[in-house]
């Protein structure tokens, strides 16, 4: 008998076919209201879960972990549709994109049979505990610290811009476990923290819109299971790096103004378009298509067990730098104001993508560091 090869993969135009079925349904029906950002804003457990429940969540996790055993690339197919209609995916999008990968990568079979599962379902979600105060963007200056106290971890430091942590059922944290700040790359491990957590206090960071998808995570000599180890102790930048090229290249990096776009584009068509409108649809259109090939690429890398580290700088440097340019060049082509609560859909979602454009550039990475990766890159 022939050894079985897993799930057949889904033809993408079927599965895409699905996808945009399933979310025309539910945006008719009143489940969701489509927004731009809505990946890091639009927190709906009920609605993850239904994509859990049609196996849309963890697809690339094995089917022994409660996932589809599928290709990442089939992840990528529903992560388009998903941000292109502006579905509420922020409860299961960092676990589905980044620590379901990291864990099969690096975690212990207990870890695997602890959080994936949940992750497949859409039901177990995670946050990311990467940034510090006065680092910013520069990972390697870790402060946060776990200390080695036999039967267990001891952690205390802080984290700062944590999406979701006051959410999540657990996070990553990277921390220093040898040495001392100057030594930089070395020395760093990661730890799965569950939440919550005795001692760890989690404070919201208001954005200009007066949400608080953003937190300052406190770690106040907060004790960790043995177990909370994630991989090997002093590989955790070997491991961040690793991490980083699917947080940085994915789609949501160019596509979280996407149902702005749309929106436009449906508005031009009912009302007619001046050339210059229609030029700028053009171009802005050709400019995601671009960004699109570029992510694939990326993906595909990924896929084959490689590391295209300053391919997926670019793709977020640029992804992120078009979302803001299609919000700005959509306003100053479109004849509607921008205002929140103005009874106008069109309106309302332009003055709230407005709101959203100055996170663009800096989470993930400031474009600025992000432009040094591709430049040292380049010199290699």
């Amino acid at each position: 008998m022939a050894e079985s090869q897993g799930p057949t993969p889904l033809s993408d135009e079927r599965l895409r076919g699905e996808v945009r079925a399933f979310l025309h349904e539910q945006a008719d029906a009143g489940e969701f209201v489509p927004r731009c950002d809505n990946w890091m804003s639009g927190f709906d457990p009920a609605f993850s879960a239904r994509l859990g429940d049609r196996g849309w969540v963890g697809m690339a996790i094995p089917v022994e972990y409660g996932g589809q055993g599928l290709s990442p690339l089939d992840r990528v197919v529903v992560a388009e549709e998903l941000l292109a209609h502006g579905a509420p995916v922020a409860a299961h999008w960092i676990a589905d994109r980044q620590m379901a990968p990291s864990l099969l990568a690096h975690g212990s079979d207990d870890q695997k049979k602890r959080y994936l599962p949940g992750i497949a379902s859409g039901t177990t979600y995670f946050a990311i505990g990467m940034s510090e105060p006065d680092a910013g963007s520069d990972l390697a200056g870790v402060r946060t610290r776990a200390v080695d106290t036999g039967d267990g971890w001891e952690l205390t430091g802080t984290k700062v811009w944590t999406t979701g942590a006051h959410l999540a059922h657990a996070m990553v944290v990277l921390a220093r476990t040898d040495g001392s700040p100057t030594d930089r790359h070395a020395g760093l491990s990661q730890f799965v923290v569950d939440l919550p957590n005795a001692g760890i206090e989690i404070r919201p960071i208001r954005s200009i819109d007066g949400s608080a998808h953003f937190n300052e995570v406190i770690f106040h000599k907060a004790r960790l299971e043995r177990s909370a180890l994630l991989g090997t102790r002093g590989d955790g930048w070997k491991q961040v790096m690793s991490e980083l090229a699917w947080e940085r290249s994915g789609p949501e990096r160019y596509l979280s103004t996407m149902p702005l776009l749309r929106a436009w584009a449906d508005r031009l068509r009912d009302r007619g378009a001046t050339d210059g409108q229609r030029r700028t649809l053009g171009e802005l259109t050709a400019r995601a298509w671009t960004l699109r090939e570029m992510s694939l690429n990326v993906a595909r890398e990924l896929s084959a067990g490689r590391r295209p580290d300053v391919a997926a700088a670019m793709v977020k440097d640029l992804g992120s730098t078009f979302e803001g340019d299609l919000v700005d060049e959509i306003r100053q082509s479109s004849s509607s104001s921008a205002r929140i609560g103005s009874g106008d859909p069109f309106a309302s979602m332009l003055a709230d993508a407005v709101l959203h454009t100055p996170a663009f550039t800096l989470r993930g990475g400031t474009n600025e560091i992000l432009r040094s990766i591709v430049g040292r890159g380049l010199e290699t």
